[in-house]
């Protein structure tokens, strides 16, 4: 395939997605709300299915950006097979409060970078999203690598660095992932088989299929907003973090969170045997900011 190259710089949309309170549930549900019938159900229990009220988990906003209508539009001859989510940086302009809207997405395709022969092609987009009274809600920067086209003799990524504290983490909270996570996810619009075809899997070399990311950063999102914030997800004013191993439904993961400053945290997200294993984490160089 040849890399469309002049698709740079021009924006696609807007992608219109409907959505109610049922969306919003099981959005939240695929990030491990309710894991034990208990934790997070401010995302769940909507009290009166004739006026519902929920808190919003807002990674749900990240999740516009990376459905399948997105990425299959904006296709500037990548092979999809290789599509894997590389990191996203969220900014929450302001909380969904609205139970049922018809949001937009606009999605700029910012650039396109050349990581070399057989590390793959990274690409930029920028999202913004609207609710149905023109108020944007949120911007989002997402990067895709696309493991089976490096080569190409693009320009090379940016830079990215974010400094980690050297010490133990403040909070370290503990969840164990459902086998049947990512099949809850996926119905929220990302299909691609990666999260559910078993030989599609193999045939990438994964021993099953993996979870979608937005999935467990939703988890570090739940984790953080419960111990800094409990209650108030809506103080949530940016997630950045970098996508760095897949996750296995059936796994026992860590979120590792420190204090580094008035309203900014940061995170990794990591097997809970990382120490004996010394395992890649699966979310690394992470920043959480939030309203004190």
């Amino acid at each position: 395939m040849t890399i469309k190259t002049e698709m740079v710089g021009q924006t696609f949309g807007p992608f219109i997605r409907e959505y109610t309170f049922r969306d919003l549930e099981l959005f939240a549900l695929g990030c491990g709300a309710g894991i034990d019938g208990r934790d997070g159900l401010e995302y769940l229990n909507e009290k009166d299915e004739r006026n519902p009220q929920l808190k919003v988990l807002p990674m749900f906003g990240a999740m516009l950006i990376v459905d399948s209508e997105v990425t299959r539009t904006i296709d500037y001859g990548y092979n999809y097979a290789g599509s894997l989510h590389w990191g996203f940086d969220i900014r929450f302009h302001q909380p969904i409060t609205k139970m049922a809207d018809t949001v937009q997405t606009k999605v700029k395709l910012e650039g396109l970078y050349d990581r070399g022969e057989g590390r793959g092609l990274l690409a930029q987009h920028i999202g913004d999203t609207y609710d149905s009274d023109g108020n944007l809600l949120f911007t989002n920067e997402s990067w895709d690598c696309l493991i089976y086209d490096g080569g190409w003799g693009g320009p090379a990524a940016p830079k990215d660095i974010v400094d980690m504290p050297e010490r133990e983490p403040d909070v370290e909270v503990a969840e164990r992932i459902p086998e049947n996570q990512a099949l809850i996810y996926r119905l929220s619009g990302d299909y691609h088989p990666q999260h559910i075809d078993w030989d599609y899997a193999a045939a990438n070399g994964e021993p099953r299929p993996i979870l979608h990311a937005i999935s467990y950063a939703g988890i570090v999102m739940r984790h953080a907003i419960n111990e800094f914030m409990p209650g108030e997800p809506e103080r949530i004013k940016r997630f950045k973090t970098r996508i760095t191993s897949p996750v296995h439904p059936g796994t026992t993961l860590k979120t590792q969170l420190w204090k580094v400053g008035p309203g900014e945290l940061r995170f990794r997200l990591v097997d809970v045997d990382v120490e004996e294993t010394g395992a890649k984490p699966h979310l690394n160089w992470g920043i959480i900011e939030f309203e004190e």
